[in-house]
């Protein structure tokens, strides 16, 4: 049984991530490299509770119970006892690959690594593990308490003991799982990001504004946001390096990311996180 769990990185998932955890009763250790980013979740954290218990999702006693179940460390020595561990760090192949050998040598033997990413080939991150059968996709989607979906991929060398748990522990926190073989951009992204890229190449040709394009995917398909709002949401530099491990990891021109969202991304208007994207916020 899976009781304490390390998250590292205390980002907009990383920070959801903890937050579901501890709520369902999981003591969490959260690592992140910065005090201002932790102290900064465990404010979201708080606020998000908050919020739920106002709209009478949870009881306001709850508020309490699971922020004092989260520990904030900026060692990751801290993380040595988890049982199970999800990686939420940037988007980016080196840096991860480096955060997995470190927490590889760090936690004790036995614990399950998991990572967070939402195109990197989870094979590829358990190669350089010295326990690549402990190793699996966690993809959780954001924001993390209000979405129901993880993507859960087994690496070539998961174990089917590792996939049971890690089952179990998406059952716990009242999500539903959805299984992917490890290919690059699993099932969501491999079709929503090409979706987006799509939006933006209607866009860059001129075939309609971004208005427009968002107004027509909202009302004619139902989608509750439409691509290039969902993008600016996501942030434009996280969208371009997911197309980027589409494009390499298939050698299909069809994942060719569009040139207006590779210009934007290097002129610095990454969405709301930048205050500037397709909309300005």
């Amino acid at each position: 049984m899976i009781k304490q769990v390390g998250v590292l990185g205390a980002g907009q998932m990383g920070n959801g991530i903890a937050h579901v955890f501890a709520q369902h009763g999981h003591e969490v250790v959260l690592y992140d490299i910065a005090a201002a980013q932790l102290e900064k979740a465990l404010t979201t954290i708080r606020e998000n509770l908050m919020r739920q218990a106002r709209k009478g999702a949870i009881p306001e006693t709850l508020i309490a119970e699971t922020m004092g179940r989260i520990r904030a460390s900026q060692d990751m020595n801290a993380l040595a006892g988890c049982g199970f561990c999800v990686e939420a760090v940037t988007e980016h192949e080196p840096l991860k690959l480096e955060i997995f050998k470190k927490l590889d040598e760090t936690v004790k033997d036995g614990a399950i690594l998991a990572s967070n990413t939402s195109s990197i080939p989870i094979t590829k991150i358990a190669a350089i593990t010295r326990r690549p059968e402990k190793v699996i996709g966690m993809h959780f989607m954001n924001p993390v308490p209000v979405m129901k979906l993880v993507e859960v991929i087994r690496g070539h060398a998961t174990s089917d003991e590792t996939f049971q748990t890690t089952a179990a522990l998406v059952a716990k926190l009242e999500k539903e799982m959805a299984v992917s073989q490890d290919y690059p951009g699993f099932i969501v992204n491999r079709v929503l990001i090409p979706m987006i890229n799509e939006a933006v190449f209607a866009l860059y040709e001129g075939i309609a504004s971004a208005e427009d394009i968002d107004k027509g995917m909202k009302l004619g398909t139902n989608q509750p946001m439409g691509p290039l709002a969902l993008a600016d949401f996501i942030g434009l530099d996280t969208v371009l390096a997911i197309a980027n491990v589409l494009y390499d990891g298939f050698k299909d021109p069809k994942y060719r990311p569009c040139p207006l969202l590779v210009k934007m991304v290097n002129a610095g208007y990454l969405g709301r996180k930048s205050r500037r994207g397709f909309y300005s916020y």
